[in-house]
């Protein structure tokens, strides 16, 4: 068992079938720009999800997370506290200093885009400000491992030491939230393998070329630690810390990493 655990690949696409992803993935990112377009103070998460919806409709695309086991949104909108999966709604009204994540997918002839980001609702507080872009550095810094002959946790073990490195950068203790990750992608929205945000680099199975991941790093100013609410979907923080949450489709080619969910 162990010799044939160590022979495993990560499901490779086609160059023609990554275009397809990307052509999904665009559609994402035009949705989270024009949501962060929409996003001021007074405007409810519910108002942000009919934003993206209609976006995305026009673009002939479907909403990839609407109805998904049960998700009544369009996208996730998490403020502040909230971490992921956080359900639109008109009674969260954002206001000035507010962290907003917002993640979004999609379904466009029959391939997944997945991407989020976290921006602030006009001027941040200091602590929060270098959460968000140490967070984000945290993405980049962690794509680079997705290259072919690479493992799953060379991914992992890239996010955790960027982690790690970004609290000196950025000046800032960081939590990394436990139990949730990134995963694979392709026809469905959640492919194996899943995807730690830190673990000892060379295990698990063997990225190739044509591999696609939905890296996202999700960290905190503290918690580790999280609770989902009675709705069965929004995660917050145990201790009531920020957090951000920033995350990109990426395919391993002989080039390098490629963004399959691009956004200007």
């Amino acid at each position: 068992m162990g010799l044939r655990s160590k022979r495993k690949k990560i499901a490779a696409k086609s160059a023609g079938e990554l275009d397809a992803m990307q052509a999904a993935g665009e559609i994402v990112g035009k949705a989270l720009q024009a949501v962060r377009a929409a996003a001021k103070p007074g405007v409810s998460t519910l108002e942000l999800d009919a934003v993206a919806e209609q976006l995305i409709r026009d673009a002939g695309a479907v909403p990839a997370f609407l109805g998904y086991e049960g998700f009544p949104g369009s996208i996730c909108a998490s403020v502040n506290e909230v971490i992921v999966h956080g359900i639109p709604s008109r009674d969260v009204v954002l206001e000035p200093g507010d962290l907003i994540s917002i993640d979004c997918g999609t379904i466009f002839e029959g391939w997944v885009g997945d991407s989020a980001w976290t921006f602030g609702i006009g001027e941040l507080a200091p602590d929060v400000q270098a959460l968000n872009q140490a967070t984000e550095w945290v993405l980049n810094e962690g794509m680079k491992a997705m290259i072919p002959g690479n493992r799953l946790t060379d991914v992992s073990y890239a996010l955790e030491s960027a982690t790690r490195l970004a609290e000196q950068k950025f000046g800032v203790k960081l939590g990394i939230v436990d139990g949730y990750g990134g995963h694979g992608i392709g026809r469905r929205m959640h492919e194996d393998p899943f995807l730690a945000n830190e673990g000892r680099p060379g295990r698990g199975p063997l990225i190739q070329e044509g591999s696609v991941l939905a890296i996202e790093p999700m960290l905190t100013l503290g918690a580790v630690d999280s609770a989902v609410l009675e709705d069965d979907w929004t995660v917050v923080t145990l201790d009531g810390s920020w957090s951000s949450h920033w995350e990109h489709t990426v395919a391993a080619t002989s080039q390098g990493p490629r963004i399959l969910t691009p956004r200007k």
